[in-house]
């Protein structure tokens, strides 16, 4: 509905404002539209406003499951909102705030659900980035737009898409009362289905410059590979996962994995690492040698397919490597066992 028609980030915010306005929605939502200059996030407010903001090419984002826009400014040049929307809060008095315009607070949710299930996820990404930074977990205004002393890496927005509030109290893993073990919800969880991290590269020419960075399961014992998104099909073992359970499917592979490895994370952890370190270096690799032959490939869409079943190939080899490992020296911790050399 909206790509076909659009050239830009903004383009998009705008297009998607627009069927909004004339069509409507039933539920919020927030959705990112990007290019190589610019990001923005829109979220729909239900009926037919919305309301989106330019995110600084110096900031980053955590959004969870609620409303996430607050600080906003009409007719700034890094917002934009259905053509009603300040008239809207004016006439039906939404705004409970003296002093300012926060979206959040007129139209988003502060809930018990949210202090636990939301916040909580907001502040460890958060955390991680900012870690000088002190804040509650269950804040209900935890900010927006937040900016990190530090450039942020793949591997870096990975681990926070897959983190389960690593070295805090609050950790399933951790060392923590069952209470606080059970209190929020964890990001990366068990019907964690895919994760993905969208790139926009600038330093390559623009036949490369999407890259798909993809993992399935609960994504606590898998890594993302860079696909090249400019391809007109994926590999087998990334595509045709169905309710057949197949360990040459990547799906039921990083699954299995991650169900072996919560029986016993701190036994499995280095393992894990171990093959993190090693795997994205084989993943980098293949990816620089594929960016840097670019010009000797006539078809570009039927090279980067190539390369995307080679990478696929080098996930798959080395998921299952994994995994062997992991039974192999679980199974040597099986309480069906019995101390004779028999």
């Amino acid at each position: 509905m909206v790509l076909p028609y659009i050239h830009s980030a903004k383009e998009g915010v705008l297009r998607l404002g627009q069927l909004l306005e004339q069509y409507g929605t039933y539920e919020p939502n927030g959705i990112a539209f990007s290019d190589k200059d610019e990001i923005w996030w829109l979220e729909t407010i239900g009926g037919h406003h919305w309301a989106a903001k330019r995110i600084p090419d110096d900031a980053y984002v955590v959004a969870a499951n609620r409303m996430s826009i607050d600080a906003f400014e009409f007719d700034a040049e890094d917002t934009l909102c259905s053509a009603d929307l300040e008239q809207m809060i004016t006439k039906y008095q939404l705004n409970p705030d003296f002093d300012q315009v926060n979206l959040r607070h007129i139209f988003g949710s502060a809930t018990i659900k949210d202090t636990v299930y939301n916040n909580p996820r907001v502040w460890f990404g958060q955390k991680y980035f900012n870690p000088e930074i002190e804040q509650d977990p269950q804040d209900q205004d935890l900010p927006f737009i937040c900016h990190a002393k530090r450039k942020i890496s793949i591997e870096d927005v990975k681990f926070v898409l897959s983190s389960h509030y690593e070295n805090t109290k609050y950790d399933v893993y951790g060392n923590g009362t069952e209470a606080e073990k059970k209190l929020f919800r964890p990001i990366g969880i068990n019907r964690n289905h895919d994760v993905h991290i969208l790139q926009i590269r600038n330093n390559v020419p623009s036949a490369i410059a999407g890259i798909h960075w993809l993992a399935f399961g609960a994504n606590t014992f898998n890594t993302v590979v860079p696909f090249y998104a400019n391809v007109a099909d994926t590999p087998a073992s990334y595509k045709d996962a169905d309710g057949t359970f197949d360990l040459n499917q990547m799906y039921w592979l990083s699954c299995t994995t991650a169900l072996l490895g919560d029986t016993d994370y701190d036994f499995y952890v280095d393992l894990r690492n171990s093959y993190t370190l090693a795997a994205m270096s084989a993943y980098r690799r293949i990816q620089n040698q594929t960016d840097a032959r670019l010009d000797s490939a006539t078809d570009v869409q039927a090279y980067l397919a190539a390369a995307n079943e080679q990478l696929a190939a080098e996930a798959m080899k080395r998921q299952t490597e994994l995994l062997g490992k992991m039974v192999i020296s679980g199974s040597e911790n099986m309480k069906l066992r019995y101390n004779l050399n028999d």
